[in-house]
C-alpha cells in the first residue's frame, strides 16, 4: 500500500467517525411522538400525505347520527374512492372488530380486534386507496358505538 492510499484510507475513516459522532450528538433524547405527523416533514409526504378520510365519503348500513355509528352485532361501511391513499379512522370507547381489504393490488383481507388503550379508547386506522367495504363487528353481538374520526 502506497503512502497516498494510506492517507486516503485514514481520511475516509476520519470522515466516517465524524459522521457517526455528529449523528449521535445531534439526536433527540426523547423517543418522539408517533402521532406527530409534522415531525416526519418531507418523509411523511412520500406516502401520499396519509391524511384522514373525509367522513362524508363513508356510507353505512347501520344507524348513523353525524359521524357516530350505532349498531348491534355488525355494520358494513362503504367507502367511496378517495383518490390517493387515505386513512379511515374509527374510534370507540369499547372493543370492536374491523375487517377490510388491504390497499393496493394485494389479494388480502385484514381483520383486527381493536381494544381500548390507556384511557384513549379503541382506535382503528384503515388504509384506503379505492372504493371498498369495511366490516365492523361487536364482540359477543353486543351494541357498539363507533365514530368516524378525522384524526
Amino acid at each position: 500500500m502506497t503512502g497516498r492510499q494510506r492517507l486516503l484510507l485514514v481520511a475516509v475513516a476520519v470522515l466516517l467517525v465524524a459522521a457517526f459522532v455528529t449523528a449521535v450528538g445531534v439526536g433527540r433524547a426523547d423517543r418522539g411522538d408517533p402521532a406527530d405527523a409534522g415531525a416526519l416533514g418531507w418523509l411523511g409526504r412520500l406516502g401520499g400525505g396519509g391524511s384522514a378520510l373525509d367522513p362524508a365519503t363513508v356510507r353505512a348500513d347501520c344507524d348513523r347520527t353525524g359521524d357516530v355509528l350505532t349498531f348491534v352485532g355488525g355494520c358494513v361501511l362503504r367507502v367511496a374512492d378517495p383518490g390517493p391513499l387515505r386513512t379511515l379512522v374509527l374510534r370507540s370507547a369499547a372493543a370492536f372488530t374491523v375487517t377490510a381489504p388491504a390497499p393496493g393490488d394485494a389479494d388480502l383481507t385484514v381483520r383486527d380486534d381493536v381494544t381500548p388503550a390507556d384511557g384513549d379508547g379503541a382506535v382503528a386506522k384503515i388504509a384506503v386507496d379505492r372504493a371498498t367495504e369495511v366490516d365492523l363487528g361487536c364482540p359477543g353481538g353486543a351494541s357498539c358505538t363507533v365514530t368516524i374520526a378525522t384524526s
